[in-house]
């Protein structure tokens, strides 16, 4: 039986202007087959080793049977053709290609509903199901329906059926019409993925939806899942920022580096040839001068450049193009993230070590340059050079050189991805002790003072250097597991080039198949693609490596902001800037409710002061008003608009607050103060300068030698704890909000540095409805109203003298602090005797 019809070979591709019905049924046999044999039963097997039964049953549309369907259909219309043809159509003309075709045919579109199965019922590598169907199966669909395009090809040829003049051409064209009605099905289909989960959820920022994000599991950095579980949906995450939207010229840039992705293709394999025709032409007789071969090598050589590392004229003309699409691919992955963080709420920032999360970004958003490089740029083109010298070497040597490639590469594939997967959990924990390790040295030199006062130096650097030894400890199991993976990538290659080089010897010199040069195209073929193949296993292990660290970042993106703006929310309309809390309650965890039906209204314009022992409630109250968490009963209103249905941005923009530990940005005076413009950043100098007047610390900056561009140092280090509080209560005049909030701004100053600010805190609360946090009652005996809090609780309320006449809590305060300062005011005596009599 001959493999193809007589007077056709299958290494005659191009055939009467149009391809080989032989090679192009080979071709698609071998390409589909060998994909599905090697991804596919990698991936069955992942989901035997790592999925678990989807707990929720999902209703199916219509369209998920009729994906079934059509992989059984495909199966049955190959069968039939075969069928047909060697009964009625064509008896007795049986070939290689078609027992190949069919057989292939028959088994992969079952093979592949297996898969599809699998991924509508299983969750694969994760705790939540996936977005959209797995890179395998797209990829499949993909290659299935480029193959039945490329029998359109040959539209003009009446030696195929496209031209039905009989009855085999008519049931031929039928079947073809039905496979690629089928294969367009099922391709587009795919993309919609009708079984799957879809888990997209919008996260807003400033009260508008700024970024789309797809939901991950967020601990999927501690867990033994692979990198390969989670490919897809992190290449899923950024794809809407490879594409430079924003931008046509990027988006011409990107193009054209697609299409000298496939000339470098093209000229990789030229270049081998080439050698051989040169080599070739030195026995031929009459031998001749032939310069023109020897120019186009160079020229090709030149183009690809793997003599000078790889840089020939083509990547370093795709390297320049792709600079401004890596770059604004990490820009938007940057600010899309550092808006993320900003918002989330305060709870999930108060969990986390901000060390940490700044390690995660800048590792995050670092691998995402080298991770699409090396995918786009290294692992793709190298991928496809080894199936086009499959097929090469198949069809222009025989079937034993191509077995002999597709076997190597195959083993090559096979060590570097089911190793790399085992050294996952290796490289995981890595970066988990690397974390600690970095986390542990930032917060200690944040505390610096801290370890200074209480003398614990020598135990912070012990401290350090455990968590040191614990990174080494991972460190050492990664870096010995990837040198067993580069022994076995290097006996695979040699055993390879061995066995092939000995073969193509033995049919020069023996069988004398082959020429002297068919043997220098072979060893040139092979080290050319070996070369990029070497360096694959090194590209894999940094993309899995990259995936790894984006993966903590994508982590971060997938957290779920807990504080959102209500669905069509309308900015705070202002009127006169009443508060109220209507029967609210609250509670951080579950064990102890920190507010009880807490009631209370501050009029316009008046002050509410709130006392009470720690863990009262106090400054609750405040985080509440701000909204930096959401009540679990009850209401808080704002000139009677509830703050859940309201914009965040407009409700903060509206309060102001001065805190009770003043936190400075490390830049200038001048900055911090006009910060407070919340929106309007570079406000008149004239409005700075007021707004210093009026917090009393003018005379003070002037008193600099930079005036108000004198650097305030990291948190504000520089200055003392009144200078700090004059400048927020600056910036809080600045930002003229209609709510003020004092947070104990003056419990943690001393005595005079309180008394001097006093006047400065009543110009920023004059005609402004207040509300007051203090620890030091002498400051709040002119308040409106003074609320009592205990356990949550209102207990006292009413003016100063009304609740020292109740004789209740309240006025047990009084006293005490009454108490506390006559002891503090005699120390203060005995300290100046003191300093007199040594003068």
């Amino acid at each position: 039986m001959l493999y193809c019809p007589e007077g056709v070979s299958l290494s005659q591709i191009w055939l009467n202007h149009g391809i080989s019905e032989c090679f192009a049924a080979s071709f698609s046999s071998f390409l589909l087959g060998a994909f599905m044999l090697i991804f596919g039963t990698m991936q069955i097997w992942m989901y035997k080793k790592y999925g678990t039964v989807v707990s929720i049953t999902l209703p199916q549309s219509i369209l998920y049977y009729i994906q079934f369907f059509l992989c059984f259909l495909l199966s049955a219309l190959a069968l039939s053709r075969f069928l047909l043809q060697i009964t009625l159509l064509n008896p007795g003309a049986i070939y290689g290609y078609m027992l190949a075709w069919t057989g292939v045919s028959v088994l992969v579109y079952p093979y592949s509903a297996v898969l599809l199965w699998l991924e509508c019922n299983y969750n694969y590598l994760r705790s939540t199901p996936h977005k959209g169907h797995g890179l395998i199966l797209l990829v499949f669909w993909t290659l299935n329906f480029i193959t039945e395009n490329l029998t359109l090809m040959n539209l003009g040829r009446h030696d195929w059926w496209f031209h039905p003049t009989k009855l085999s051409d008519q049931v031929e064209m039928g079947l073809f019409v039905g496979r690629y009605v089928a294969c367009l099905l099922l391709f587009v289909i795919g993309l919609r993925a009708p079984g799957m989960w879809h888990f997209d959820r919008d996260y807003f920022v400033d009260g508008a939806s700024a970024y789309r994000f797809l939901p991950r599991n967020r601990n999927s950095s501690q867990g033994s899942s692979s990198w390969l579980g989670n490919a897809y949906d992190h290449m899923s995450t950024l794809l809407p920022f490879l594409w430079p939207k924003k931008s046509a010229m990027l988006q011409f840039n990107l193009i054209v580096c697609i299409l000298l992705l496939f000339i470098a293709r093209i000229i990789n394999v030229f270049v081998p040839l080439y050698s051989k025709y040169i080599v070739d032409s030195l026995k031929a007789e009459p031998l001749k001068f032939r310069w023109d071969l020897v120019v186009t090598y160079v020229a090709m050589k030149f183009l690809q450049g793997q003599g000078t590392g790889g840089m020939g004229l083509l990547n370093n003309l795709r390297s320049y193009l792709w600079l401004g699409i890596q770059q604004y691919t990490s820009r938007e992955v940057q600010v899309s993230l550092f808006a993320h963080l900003h918002s989330l709420s305060l709870n999930w920032h108060l969990k986390r070590k901000t060390g940490e999360v700044l390690r995660i970004m800048d590792r995050g958003t670092d691998s995402i340059n080298s991770l699409l490089s090396s995918l786009f740029f290294s692992i793709i083109p190298t991928l496809i050079d080894i199936i086009i010298a499959v097929i090469f070497f198949a069809t222009f040597f025989n079937s034993w050189f191509g077995a002999i490639v597709f076997t190597t590469m195959a083993l090559y594939l096979a060590f570097t991805i089911v190793i790399t997967e085992w050294r996952t959990k290796f490289q995981r924990s890595m970066n988990l002790a690397d974390n600690a390790c970095k986390g542990r040295s930032v917060d200690s030199l944040l505390n610096f003072e801290t370890v200074k006062y209480y003398g614990a130096e020598v135990y912070e650097v012990e401290a350090y250097k455990e968590a040191i030894l614990e990174y080494q400890e991972e460190e050492w199991k990664s870096v010995v597991s990837l040198q067993l993976l580069n022994t076995l990538q290097n006996v695979v290659i040699s055993g390879g080039l061995l066995v092939g080089s000995l073969y193509c010897v033995y049919s020069v010199t023996v069988k004398q198949e082959l020429t002297a040069g068919d043997y220098v195209l072979f060893a040139s073929y092979l080290i050319q693609l070996y070369v990029p193949l070497n360096w694959f296993g090194t590209y894999y292990r940094v993309i899995q490596k990259n995936f790894v660290d984006m993966e903590n970042m994508l982590d971060l993106l997938s957290e779920e902001a807990e504080i959102l703006d209500a669905p069509g929310a309308m900015p705070l309309a202002i009127t006169k800037g009443a508060v109220e809390f209507r029967n609210v309650s609250f509670a951080y965890t579950e064990e102890r409710l920190i507010l009880r039906n807490l009631s209370f209204t501050v009029p316009p314009g008046k002050t509410v002061a709130l006392v009470g022992p720690s863990g009262s409630g106090k400054s609750t109250i405040i985080r509440l008003l701000f909204r930096f968490y959401d009540v679990d009963q009850g209401a808080i209103l704002v000139d009677g608009q509830n703050t859940k249905t309201v914009r965040q941005s407009s409700l903060r923009r509206a309060i102001g607050v001065v805190p009770q530990d003043t936190v400075l940005f490390n830049n200038t005076i001048k900055f911090n103060i006009e910060y407070g413009g919340y929106g309007r950043l570079f406000a008149p100098d004239a409005d700075i300068i007021e707004a210093a007047r009026l917090a009393d610390i003018h005379e003070r900056i002037l008193s600099f030698p930079d005036g108000y561009n004198t650097q305030v140092g990291e948190r504000g280090l520089k200055l003392s704890g009144g200078e700090k509080q004059r400048i927020a209560i600056a910036r809080t005049i600045l930002k003229q909000p209609i709510v003020v909030l004092l947070d104990e701004a003056t419990s943690a100053l001393d005595t005079q540095t309180e008394r001097n600010i006093q006047s400065a805190l009543s110009r920023v609360c004059a005609n402004r409805t207040t509300i007051v946090v203090a620890h030091r009652l002498s400051t709040i005996i002119h308040a409106d109203e003074i609320i009592v809090l205990k356990d949550g609780e209102i207990v006292e309320r009413g003016r100063h003298e009304e609740l020292l006449n109740v004789g209740g809590m309240y006025r047990s305060m009084w006293e005490a602090q009454l108490k506390n300062d006559d002891v503090q005011a005699s120390t203060d005596n005995l300290n100046a005797a003191g300093d007199t009599d040594e003068s």
